[in-house]
């Protein structure tokens, strides 16, 4: 009997290979055909349906934004303790995902993305909202802040070796996870100046 072919399922190993791909060798360094092969599928199907490796890195895009949607478009919004938590978790969760943006840093050409600057500003508003709304001091840069929380979140992800030289966790383990986005949380909230 003829197994049916099923597009979905096709799409999400191919999605999943990329992502196993592009985490151990960074984008520039990853070939269709080792995508294809690690998804068990003919490199041609890579470019029907996502049009190659571009199409592909979106996708990964889409996929996180969906996964942050969960924690960081909540109604009403997360503080920003619970906010910078949630990333933890989430990088904890899809260390491949952090890879990924680790491996653009190293590899990164200086091109504009237009995409992620319009991400980035909104991000920098926001954080200024919450500044406004005495979330954080007056004198700190929103912008500088922003930045520091990425590479904070990202922390188990670049540096594995130190979380388990200096915690002497699992820096894949959800109980690192916790305890150090439950750290992380901690630090905010003697940010806040709002004391009523």
């Amino acid at each position: 009997m003829e197994r049916r072919r099923d597009p979905e399922r096709t799409k999400r190993r191919i999605v999943e290979a990329a992502k196993a791909e592009f985490s151990a060798k960074g984008f520039a360094g990853t070939r269709v055909s080792e995508i294809a092969a690690r998804a068990g599928v003919n490199k041609q199907l890579i470019s029907y349906y996502f049009g190659g490796k571009e199409g592909l890195l979106k996708a990964l895009t889409a996929d996180w934004q969906g996964k942050e949607s969960t924690f960081a478009g909540t109604s009403p919004p997360a503080t920003l303790p619970e906010l910078v938590r949630g990333y933890v978790t989430a990088t904890v969760r899809d260390r491949d995902l952090a890879r990924i943006l680790i491996w653009g840093g190293l590899q990164d050409d200086g091109e504009e993305d237009s995409a992620l600057l319009r991400d980035m500003r909104d991000n920098v508003e926001d954080l200024r909202r919450r500044q406004a709304e005495g979330e954080f001091p007056a004198d700190l840069d929103p912008a500088y802040l922003l930045l520091m929380l990425f590479a904070a979140a990202d922390a188990g992800a670049i540096f594995p070796q130190l979380v388990r030289a200096i915690c002497g966790d699992d820096p894949a383990s959800e109980e690192f996870g916790e305890r150090y986005g439950e750290q992380l949380a901690r630090l905010l909230r003697h940010l806040n100046t709002d004391k009523s």
